[in-house]
């Protein structure tokens, strides 16, 4: 029985052949809670409508995180069937299972906030009855922001409870723009899809894109040579450089700190630039495709060094002069802590993790490829607050700079041989994908896990595509972080998180 025996492997991708029966809901919560006691982390808990060769109902999917890898567990439900919640053992649960009632119907008993994530099927069109929080007493008021907001950003509505200038609480209302992008992703074929993927998040391309195609090949059986996954590496950290440069570009320009603001802004330019000269776009978009990546060849890789060096030592230049500033520490220090037990009850991830001193990184949890062979070190802080997230930026930005210049350096690691994105003529187009088969692919990006699932038919169509950035969990962080603040924190306290509206909003 397929659905009752765990899959686990220290790799971020992982299978699960889905032969009958399936787990009852009873047992899969059984088997998810030990997981939960036994200290492994919920990344996912999902569901879908059942085909019609199953039993009628939904379709439940859980993904943990062992010691030993990742462990997908399969359940059935009844259509409309209750439950009881996981939230109120493991808080962390709360978004999922928020999502998976809105998507299907299930019903988490007993769970403390019930609300829409993104106004799904039948509630689209009834965002003004989102139900909030009302903070009462003689001299509360409440203050909202957007969901229209200055500038270029996204919308989402940030309602403050406060009582003067203090926030008792912050509600974030999201789901302004949901685009209904798992449902795009069974429109073609998914060797055509790439181009899509990019879109989902417009400044994780590269993680999006390795995700997707992760998966994708994993079904096709197709084992990617080294070369093809070094290149894929190189985009990421040029990536995850260039977007922890335009958070910092945030924070020092909203304390007004406009020599290290410009600063950061003209190296993020360098690194993006660079991006564009190996793939053809400043973003990202082109360097990976079906069994395939942008090719770095002797002249690129001299560049993207003399580029990176330069860099680096400008870099550490304009961090020790944030690092020195007294008044960036007396801005950022004690605002907006959030504590290591905080962090871990509310199931946060990536970067804002790591500045709360919990150490995951699936880079390091789930190595593969080069990351297997030259392993990054997971770097963390411990206070929690706008400083550390600050701090965490710097240093994470530094030592994907570093690892790429050694592995840029290392004459042994072959670049060349990598099949081209825009050579390959969609050829991939022939593969024939494993049947009835969950694949799940992990990949960290800026802000933390990016994550694809792809479900193929016994035809081996793909039938369900699952799709969850790390900001689906941190928002919920971001609200906490406010509790007990100045309202005047908000703009840093916002930017130190720097999460992703439609990376919530899919």
């Amino acid at each position: 029985m397929a659905h009752t025996q765990l899959t686990t492997q220290p790799t971020p991708v992982a299978h699960l052949p889905l032969a009958s029966p399936l787990l009852s809901i009873a047992e899969l919560l059984a088997l998810v809670l030990k997981g939960l006691e036994a200290h492994c982390r919920l990344i996912t808990w999902f569901g879908r409508v059942a085909t019609p060769d199953e039993p009628a109902g939904v379709v439940v999917t859980a993904v943990l995180l062992t010691p030993k890898g990742l462990q997908v567990l399969r359940g059935h439900a009844i259509a409309g069937q209750s439950y009881p919640s996981l939230t109120t053992k493991f808080p962390a649960a709360q978004i999922f299972e928020r999502e998976l009632w809105e998507q299907t119907g299930l019903v988490p008993e007993g769970h403390p906030w019930l609300k829409p994530v993104r106004f799904e099927g039948t509630r689209q069109g009834h965002m003004n009855e989102y139900p909030f929080f009302k903070v009462r007493g003689a001299e509360v008021h409440e203050v909202g922001v957007g969901p229209i907001h200055a500038g270029v950003i996204e919308p989402g509505h940030f309602r403050f409870m406060c009582h003067g200038e203090q926030v008792h609480h912050l509600e974030i209302q999201l789901g302004y723009q949901h685009r209904g992008v798992e449902a795009l992703l069974l429109q073609k074929p998914p060797h055509h899809l790439s181009p899509l993927v990019e879109s989902i998040v417009g400044d994780s391309v590269v993680a999006y894109a390795w995700a997707f195609n992760a998966a994708l090949e994993h079904l096709a059986g197709r084992h990617m040579p080294l070369a093809v996954k070094a290149s894929r590496s190189i985009g990421l950290e040029l990536e995850r450089t260039a977007m922890h440069l335009s958070t910092l570009t945030g924070l020092a320009t909203d304390i007004a700190y406009l020599q290290p603001a410009g600063t950061y802004q003209r190296l993020r330019t360098a690194i993006i630039n660079a991006s564009q000269r190996v793939c053809g776009n400043r973003f990202g978009k082109g360097w990976i495709r079906p069994g395939a990546a942008a090719p770095i060849n002797d002249a690129l890789r001299a560049d993207l060094l003399a580029t990176l060096r330069s860099f680096l030592a400008d870099f550490q230049q304009v961090n020790a002069l944030m690092r020195s500033s007294r008044s960036a520490q007396a801005r950022f220090s004690g605002v907006g802590s959030l504590s290591t037990q905080a962090a871990l009850d509310l199931g946060l991830t990536g970067v804002v993790a790591r500045a709360s001193g919990i150490g995951l990184d699936v880079r390091c949890a789930l190595t593969d490829g080069l990351y297997a062979v030259h392993p990054m070190h997971v770097l963390t802080e411990s206070s929690g607050d706008c400083w550390a997230r600050t701090q965490q930026r710097m240093v994470e930005a530094q030592g994907s700079t570093q690892w790429l210049i050694d592995r840029l350096a290392d004459t042994a690691l072959n670049l060349t041989d990598t099949p081209d994105p825009f050579a390959r003529g969609g050829t991939c187009g022939n593969w024939a994908l494993a049947p009835s088969t969950l694949a799940i692919s992990l990949v960290e990006g800026v802000r933390g896990p990016v994550m694809v699932g792809l479900e193929t038919n016994a035809d081996g169509q793909v039938i369900h595509a699952k799709i969850q950035d790390p900001s689906l969990a941190n928002w919920f962080g971001l609200a906490m972080a406010l509790r007990g603040q100045q309202i005047s924190d908000f703009p840093i306290c916002n930017k130190s998180f720097d999460l992703s509206y439609c990376g919530n909003d899919l």
